[in-house]
């Protein structure tokens, strides 16, 4: 079989010329790569990586934002008959150690990165360190402009057997201590079905900003744009987004529930949602408007969507569609490279994560457990067996510690995890994902968490869409926790008697990566979150308010 290697060196032959990635520099500035360019340098530095004389599948570290060189550092990896070992950009010193230490990496390639100073302890002595371009300054790093410039590029086609390991994912950490994923280039190449399933070609553009080091960018971007060889456009910050957006105008496009909510926060800051909501019922305006919308957004060129790695509210995907941007969904580990289910764009799905994706079987255990068998099932986890023997049985399915049900059309409801559940005071279980997912589904509220494990009822923490959080006046606090208490009542009343809130705690701070209260993929560190804010939960439960707001 053609792996995702032998593809790039197809466009790389055929193509030399064609343009491939877009890198911003700053300042407005961007730098562009055709694949010959790229290939050329990620077969010189290959030819270094060669010069170390390393044994065959030596580890070697992505530690980077996603940049064009993170690509050609990847390639440079698998030309060299190494493995890639890609690290989070945001992790802590002790994190990154722990990642580096427990593959028994040699070199480590540092890019883009912000707040690096704080992160560099968790760097190894003895490791190799390489400075990819736009790094800051690495302490006794090699450069990749010097290395490049000095090592002649790596002749003749390079090939590497579909079984070979060709990468290591250490997973994000929202349940526990990070595991190392092991991949190899066939079941990597098992996401080809995703250049099938949106018709993928070489005139489509899609824009790289979810990170390079989990398995949704790298499955669904990757290993497609390696295949078809499309036009790649890196973003360059959280400041210049939209921009960089608008720069790509992408005809694919995938992200986040968060960051779909965060669109949506942002248009009702332009817009106000009542006054959108009257304009798209007008005739022949709400044209205008959607088109208008979606432009401002620099989605208007979209034709194939994708939301992943949390439930979105189906309210969410609604509002979404009556602009005219259908969203698909796509459910998924990095244990089975992200090949398990798809809802497709415009289809019937709203509320499920659709069928099974070509190849794959899928079967509900007796404990509401689903459990998958892909094309994508990983090799193991590194260096350890028996956690792999627990994971993945004897016939081949992946438990995947998610609960859910299939439909009487095949289609796979996500309910919650199995170890999510929590039981009340009174005896009863609580599955809080589907609770939070009726939250979020309220323009007021952007993140949520519910818990209650020995209380009375369950509770939620609750964060404020961005545009209401910038404008929190006494007076708008009034009409907030007016807003607030009836959507407890609307929801409440759609819960049975156990599930039903207590109260909503309304947080002043917003939950991220930087707090440590999100993982990397913007999921929630629910036992963080808990242990945050536990030791409050008697005092709040003391007062008569079912709105309480956190100072």
């Amino acid at each position: 079989m053609k792996t995702q290697l032998d593809f790039i060196q197809d466009h790389e032959a055929a193509r030399a010329g064609d343009l491939w990635l877009t890198q911003p520099t700053g300042g407005g500035q961007v730098k562009t790569y055709t694949f010959g360019s790229a290939l050329d340098e990620a077969r010189r530095m290959a030819s270094y990586l060669q010069s170390l004389s390393l044994p065959p599948g030596s580890r070697i570290a992505i530690f980077s934002k996603n940049t064009a060189w993170w690509l050609m550092a990847d390639l440079a990896i698998w030309l060299s008959g190494h493995v890639s070992v890609p690290i989070y950009p945001t992790l802590t010193a002790a994190s990154i150690r722990q990642i580096l230490e427990h593959s028994g990496a040699t070199l480590v390639f540092v890019g883009k990165l912000d707040g690096f100073p704080a992160m560099e302890p968790g760097l190894p002595e003895g490791v190799t360190r390489v400075a990819l371009p736009l790094a800051p300054p690495v302490p006794n790093a090699l450069q990749w402009e010097d290395l490049v410039a000095k090592h002649p590029p790596l002749a003749g086609r390079v090939t590497r057997p579909p079984d070979d390991l060709a990468t290591i994912i250490y997973t994000s950490g929202s349940t526990g201590e990070p595991k190392g994923v092991m991949h190899s280039f066939k079941t990597m190449a098992s996401a080809f079905v995703f250049a099938d399933l949106a018709h993928m070609k070489p005139e489509d553009r899609l824009l790289s900003y979810l990170p390079l080091a989990h398995v949704a960018e790298r499955a669904v971007l990757q290993t497609t744009n390696f295949k078809v060889g499309y036009q790649v456009f890196f973003a360059e910050s959280l400041d210049t987004f939209l921009k960089d957006l608008q720069r790509a105008r992408p005809t694919l496009f995938g992200t986040v529930p968060r960051l779909w909510l965060k669109f949506q926060a942002g248009v009702f800051t332009r817009m106000p949602e009542e006054k959108l909501k009257r304009l798209m019922k007008i005739p022949l305006v709400n044209r205008i408007v959607k088109k208008k919308v979606l432009k401002g957004l620099g989605l208007d060129q979209v034709r194939w969507s994708v939301t992943g790695s949390a439930p979105t509210p189906p309210e969410l995907l609604r509002w979404y569609g009556e602009l005219g941007l259908k969203i698909g969904e796509v459910y998924g580990m990095t244990e089975n490279w992200a090949i398990s289910h798809i809802a497709e764009p415009g289809g019937d799905h709203v509320g499920t994560v659709g069928v099974t994706q070509p190849g794959v079987t899928c079967r509900i255990a007796d404990t509401g457990e689903i459990q998958v068998k892909s094309p994508g099932t990983m090799l193991g986890y590194y260096k350890n067996p028996q956690l792999t023997a627990e994971t993945v049985d004897a016939e081949g399915f992946l438990h995947t510690g998610d609960r859910g049900e299939v439909d009487a059309r095949g289609r796979l409801r996500i309910t919650g995890r199995v170890k999510e559940l929590f039981k009340t005071s009174k005896g009863k279980y609580v599955a809080p994902a589907p609770i939070e997912s009726q939250l979020l589904a309220r323009g007021e509220l952007e993140q949520a968490c519910v818990s209650g494990a020995n209380l009375a009822q369950p509770f939620a923490l609750v964060v404020l869409a961005e545009h209401l959080r910038k404008a929190l006046g006494a007076e708008e606090k009034v009409q907030v926790t007016k807003l607030l208490q009836l959507a407890l009542t609307q929801i409440n009343a759609k819960l049975d008697p156990h599930e039903q809130l207590e109260k909503l705690v309304v947080m002043r701070e917003e939950w991220t990566v930087d707090n440590g209260l999100l993982t990397p993929t913007l999921k929630l560190k629910r036992q963080a979150i808990e242990a945050r804010y536990g030791p409050n939960v008697p005092e709040w439960f003391t007062l008569k308010e079912t709105i309480v707001w956190v100072n």
